[in-house]
């Protein structure tokens, strides 16, 4: 089975490019859902969470105070380093317990990690191949504004706080430009799509 680690900026569209991965019936481990899922209460993520920040971070109804959070980690880069240390590894044993999940039943030649921090938590490492999705600075700058309804101050922090985008294009094997329409991505994504497609028919 083939591994194709998919990543990109915030807010640059990689969830679009994993809708149309997933429409072509390749499946993909989401990373930002694995959190999502053990963030929940009582879970190993909320667990480490509470035990490594504290009671402030979690709210009345016993679930996790995202915007606090958020805000602490994306103004204090000692605090973000703090958070990923305690959930990374909790996330990728689930993904490697994921991953042998697909191996074991031996229905697909393809998977598909989506991992946002894919370079900077060093995953790169666990794939064959790395596909980047990127658009212009300015592009990305306005759509997280628009997304997040947040201010521009707050956006900028936000992207400061990942790997840049040129770095992440420079070390990525495939580049799928979301600048255009949807039309465009999909043709893109299809192409390569197709290429290992073909290449894993023998395997």
């Amino acid at each position: 089975m083939k591994i194709i680690g998919l990543t990109g900026g915030i807010a640059t569209g990689k969830s679009t490019v994993s809708k149309i991965i997933r429409e072509n019936n390749i499946p993909i481990i989401d990373a930002d859902k694995i959190y999502k899922d053990l963030s929940q209460k009582g879970n190993s993520i909320w667990r480490a969470i509470y035990n490594s920040f504290g009671q402030d971070y979690i709210k009345e109804n016993g679930e996790i105070d995202k915007k606090a959070l958020s805000s602490l980690i994306f103004d204090d880069p000692k605090q973000r380093e703090k958070l990923n240390a305690i959930t990374h590894p909790i996330i990728k044993d689930e993904t490697i317990k994921q991953i042998k999940q697909f191996e074991n039943e031996g229905k697909h030649r393809l998977l598909f990690l989506d991992v946002p921090l894919l370079f900077e938590a060093g995953w790169d490492m666990m794939v064959d191949e790395t596909w980047v999705v990127t658009i212009p600075y300015k592009a990305q700058l306005q759509r997280l504004m628009d997304r997040d309804n947040c201010s521009k101050d707050t956006a900028q922090k936000r992207i400061r706080s990942q790997m840049s985008l040129d770095e992440k294009v420079k070390r990525a094997d495939i580049v799928i430009d979301n600048s255009g329409s949807i039309r465009d991505t999909r043709k893109q994504v299809l192409k390569h799509l197709g290429r290992l497609i073909k290449g894993v028919e023998n395997l």
